[in-house]
């Protein structure tokens, strides 16, 4: 297992060993908030960067940081999440790690509290952890009004058409490492979250929902911080939520 010397050690970790996990970080021109995530980050058995394209530093204040860092060309955060849990077979080889963390890279996520979402895993009481912004405290300006909207409405839609039961579509998660393998997972872009969710529903994955705070960014959304960004992402994420809801159950 390839150990990251990321992390200062806080008191949530208190005696849980985090060394069978692995955290991924889908990265795209964060060089002033990059530094801040690892920083806060407890020590845990690797951590991943992955550079989706960036034209500012990402890629070299990660490395400075001790994270393992890797490039995905292909434009998107699926693709990136999708990059980054390729590297983690090629890196620990037969020695998988218990849980995969999924974080964003803007320090928005308190990635301190990733002992809370990883404990039920490592326990053996569930196989998937969502860490919900609906359900903890949030910065006033750390979410939108078309992002609580959005969420708020994509939930709703999921426990009506695919009978998944979530507060929110959070980008802070741990999931089991055999259970995101029996996932399948194949969305490349903003359908990465919603796609999880049904499938570990669909899938009868033990699920939690924990609340988390959230806080503003560092820098600007790549989502909800254009109009644009915004239309595409609820366009993907709704049309997912239909292709699934529709779509007959498999045995």
């Amino acid at each position: 297992m390839l150990v990251s010397r990321i992390g200062r050690g806080t008191d949530f970790v208190d005696s849980l060993d985090l060394s069978p996990v692995t955290v991924i970080i889908p990265a795209l021109n964060e060089e002033a908030a990059l530094p801040l995530v690892l920083r806060d980050l407890p020590r845990v058995g690797c951590v991943i960067v992955v550079d989706n394209g960036s034209t500012d530093r990402t890629a070299a204040v990660a490395r400075a940081a001790g994270a393992h860092v890797i490039a995905e060309a292909r434009r998107g955060y699926g693709a990136a999440c999708l990059r980054g849990l390729a590297e983690v077979e090629e890196l620990v080889g037969r020695a998988r790690p218990s849980a995969v963390v999924f974080l964003d890279g803007d320090h928005s996520d308190h990635c301190e509290l990733l002992p809370e979402l990883v404990r039920p895993i490592l326990a053996g009481h569930a196989d998937f952890v969502l860490g919900s912004r609906m359900l903890g405290r949030r910065d006033p300006g750390a979410m939108p009004p078309q992002s609580v909207f959005g969420n708020r409405l994509a939930c709703f839609l999921m426990r009506v058409l695919c009978r998944a039961r979530y507060t929110d579509l959070g980008p802070f998660r741990a999931i089991g490492f055999d259970a995101i393998k029996r996932l399948g997972m194949r969305d490349t872009n903003f359908g990465w979250t919603v796609e999880m969710q049904i499938k570990a529903a669909r899938a009868g994955l033990r699920t939690l929902e924990i609340p988390v705070p959230y806080r503003r960014r560092v820098g600007q959304s790549k989502i909800s911080g254009t109009v644009l960004g915004s239309v595409r992402a609820g366009y993907k994420i709704l049309y997912l939520i239909a292709k699934y809801g529709l779509m007959p159950r498999r045995p």
